[in-house]
This record gives structure tokens, C-alpha cells and sequence, in this order.
């Protein structure tokens, strides 16, 4: 008898494991991560803890201090330091997202109203500014100039992909080069320090350091490609997520540039309209991704993910193996995986 296996079932599993592996993996160091984040976030200003409070709760994965406590484990150490640390880079990342949705006009985030939806601008950059001093309080905390060096030097590299990205938006003239920079800048920078403090705290050598850099540097803009080629993807839709906001935005991703370097005259007067202009009507999000889909763009951004992919795995060739390399390479899957 034929035994027929429904793929996209198989795929969610295999997602569903990959990220539950590495929360196994990590679980006591995360709640101990997740109490230090909401100690942290405490103020006598009681609007500090209720819109810090509004965006962790809505967080999403913890994926980047998860790969602190991964990376850390797959070092050998065995201490505490590396949940300080973590929580350090989720106060970081956290900080961003206040900020970005300022910079973006965003009114949801995951479904849910963003922070300066419910409360303004104005608290929502001021309690990202908390945040950020939070991050390195804990970090002069560590005691560690490298430590402090790796993550205030992600936090400068962050700001700079921010106003880089304000640069290229809406000009449909950006290269693959610049649009790579931004994501290098904005996203990858995060994910690299996050992992290289893991060989930090444990006393590791540079080759493990550079090692686990490189991992995280390439795992998150294999991330970031996949995350920009899903906002004109049915699959967003499915993960309950808007479609088109990059689009309505007018940012320039991956597969804007490529559709555009590979579309004909009319079609390339149609990004300009829609995405410099932002003269945008009904139908033209459709039109968008049918133009994506004819040249090639979205199918060509997963492919350049599963190379930066290859790469983060490459990475991790000098570690022994065991359940945490295992871990740290199906996250790379996960990441991927979620295109499909």
C-alpha cells in the first residue's frame, strides 16, 4: 500500500524540531536568561517596565541569546556568565525593533500593535535608549573589555545599517552589494556577536572566535534573505503574517533588486512608481510578486540564502562533533526552511 506523505507537514516538523532542539538544549540557561530580562527591565517610571513589558512579551524566539548559550556550551563553559551576556544581546535586539518600527511607521509587529502604535513615538525611541543602556550595563557587569568591545562595537554597526537602510530606501537604483551591506549591518552583526562571545566566555582561541563569528555573521543574512523573500510569499500569509510590507514601505530587499535588474523598461517604470513614488493602487502587490516570480527573484533569494547557509555550516567545521554542533546546524535549517 501507497503511503502518501503530505511534504509541507514533513517541513513544519522538521522546523518545529530544529528550533525545539535548541531550546532543549539551552533550557535551564534560558529561564535563567528570561529572569535577568525582566529584572533588568524594572524602573520606578512605570512606563518604562509596561512598553519594555509590551514588546518582550511579544517577542519572538530568543533565537540570538539562545545562540549565546549554544555557542557558549559548545566551548566547554560551564559558568554563568554567558546568561548575562545573552540577555545583553536580547535587550540589544529589543532596543532595535522599538526603534525600527519608529524609523518604519509600523503599526503591528507579529500580528500585535507595535509599541509606538499604543504609545507614541517619543516613549517608544526613549524606552529603546533604556533598553540599550540596560544591555550594557550588563555588560560592564561581565568585566570583560573584549566582551564589551565585540557587543558596543554590533550596537554602532546596528546604527550604521539603520541609516544606511534610510539611504537606500525607495531608490530602486540600490546594488545586491548595497542591500547586502544593510543586512550585514542591521541583522548579521547582532548574530555574529551573540555566537563569538560564546568562545569569549570560555576562554577560547581566536580560530574558535573568528569560527563562531563567521557562523553567526552568514546565519543571519542567510536569516534576513529569508525574512525579506517571505514578505511576498503565500507563506507568510500561512505563519499568519502580513504580506507586503516591504512592498507598501517601499524598502528595497533582494528580490525588489533583482526583479528590477531583470525587468524590461515598463516593469522597471512600475518599481519606480510603486516603490520610489510610492504611488501605490490596488492590484500592484500582486503585480509585484507575479514580476518577482517571472524573473526568477524569490527562488534566486532562497537559493543566495542556502549559500550564506553553506557557509555558517563551513564555519563550524573545526568543532567536534556533538548534540550542540548538531543544534547549531539545524538551526541553519531552521532558518532556511522557513521559505517553504
Amino acid at each position: 500500500m501507497a503511503v502518501i506523505v503530505n511534504l509541507e507537514e514533513e517541513r513544519e516538523r522538521a522546523r518545529k524540531s530544529a528550533l525545539e532542539a535548541l531550546q532543549r538544549l539551552v533550557g535551564d540557561d534560558l529561564k535563567a536568561v528570561n529572569t535577568l530580562i525582566i529584572q533588568h527591565m524594572q524602573s520606578p517610571v512605570a512606563l518604562i517596565p509596561q512598553l519594555a513589558g509590551h514588546i518582550i512579551a511579544a517577542g519572538g524566539k530568543r533565537l540570538r541569546p539562545m545562540l549565546t548559550l549554544a555557542a557558549a556550551r559548545l566551548c566547554g563553559y560551564r559558568g554563568e556568565r554567558h546568561t548575562g551576556l545573552a540577555a545583553a544581546v536580547e535587550f540589544i535586539h529589543t532596543a532595535t525593533l522599538l526603534h525600527d518600527d519608529v524609523v518604519d511607521e509600523s503599526a503591528l509587529r507579529r500580528g500585535l500593535a507595535t509599541a509606538n502604535a499604543v504609545w507614541g513615538n517619543k516613549p517608544s525611541v526613549l524606552v529603546g535608549d533604556f533598553l540599550f543602556s540596560r544591555a550594557f550595563q550588563l555588560m560592564v557587569a561581565d568585566g570583560s573589555l573584549k566582551v564589551l568591545e565585540i557587543l558596543s562595537g554590533a550596537s554602532a554597526v546596528i546604527a550604521e545599517g539603520e541609516v544606511l537602510q534610510l539611504v537606500t530606501s525607495n531608490d530602486t537604483a540600490t546594488s545586491e552589494q548595497a542591500y547586502l551591506e544593510v543586512i550585514r549591518c542591521k541583522t548579521a552583526a547582532l548574530f555574529a556577536a551573540a555566537c563569538q562571545v560564546g568562545a569569549v566566555v570560555a576562554d577560547r582561541p581566536k580560530i574558535e572566535e573568528e569560527a563562531l563569528a563567521s557562523y553567526g555573521l552568514n546565519l543571519g543574512i542567510a536569516f534576513q534573505l529569508i525574512d525579506d523573500m517571505l514578505d511576498y510569499s503565500a507563506r507568510q500569509a500561512e505563519l499568519g503574517k502580513t504580506v507586503g510590507d516591504d512592498f507598501r514601505d517601499g524598502k528595497i530587499t533582494l528580490p525588489v533588486v533583482l526583479a528590477f535588474r531583470r525587468g524590461d523598461m515598463g516593469e522597471r517604470d512600475f518599481w519606480r512608481r510603486t516603490l520610489e513614488e510610492q504611488t501605490q493602487k490596488d492590484g500592484d502587490l500582486e503585480h509585484a510578486i507575479e514580476l518577482m516570480e517571472r524573473h526568477g527573484a524569490l527562488k534566486d533569494t532562497i537559493a543566495r540564502a542556502s549559500h550564506y547557509g553553506s557557509i555558517a555550516r563551513d564555519a563550524l567545521g573545526i568543532f567536534a562533533d556533538g548534540p550542540e554542533k548538531r543544534t547549531l546546524l539545524e538551526v541553519i535549517d531552521f532558518c532556511i526552511e522557513r521559505a517553504f
